[in-house]
């Protein structure tokens, strides 16, 4: 996938996105925050206008396409790139964890890995901004930020691999 980025002087961003069938997704970002979005079917073809979004709901659109609330496939990582190396990755505590029941100031994870905890799901609940006094517990999900190498560190200490 191909994502192109332009300014749009006076108006904001567009990025065009290549899909899989030959066609594009244009999106355009409006300096206010509104959002336009347009399928280009060919590359000779003009964009038609799908719809618009208010900013906030934009965000909220992303946040479930991102999966943030639900994740329909378990897989053995979900990351996101933020930009350069960095990435968000949501990391499962198993059973057999060696940080299980621990804080996370005892875990000692930011300090050997690089990657600090962001968030914490647990039992459908989001424990935002965790501090050390935070027990991580078997069945968390750990939402971690750091480099490629920094989250590949955490998930081994957090899996004991």
């Amino acid at each position: 996938m191909t994502v192109y980025e332009s300014d749009l002087p006076g108006v904001g961003k567009k990025h065009e996105i290549d899909l899989p069938d030959g066609s594009q997704l244009v999106v355009v970002t409006h300096n206010e925050g509104r959002r336009e979005v347009f399928l280009r079917p060919t590359p000779e073809s003009d964009s038609e206008k799908l719809f618009e979004l208010s900013d906030q709901l934009a965000r909220q659109i992303g946040t479930i396409l991102e999966g943030a609330y639900f994740q329909p496939v378990r897989s053995e990582s979900i990351e996101t790139l933020l930009g350069g190396d960095t990435l968000l990755e949501w990391v499962e505590v198993g059973a057999d964890s060696p940080i299980a029941d621990q804080t996370l100031g005892e875990s000692n994870l930011r300090q050997e890995t690089g990657a600090s905890v962001v968030a914490i799901e647990r039992d459908g609940e989001v424990i935002p901004s965790p501090g050390g006094e935070t027990t991580v517990r078997a069945g968390d999900t750990l939402v971690i930020v750091g480099t490629r190498e920094n989250c590949d560190a955490f998930e081994a200490r957090v899996t004991g691999e």
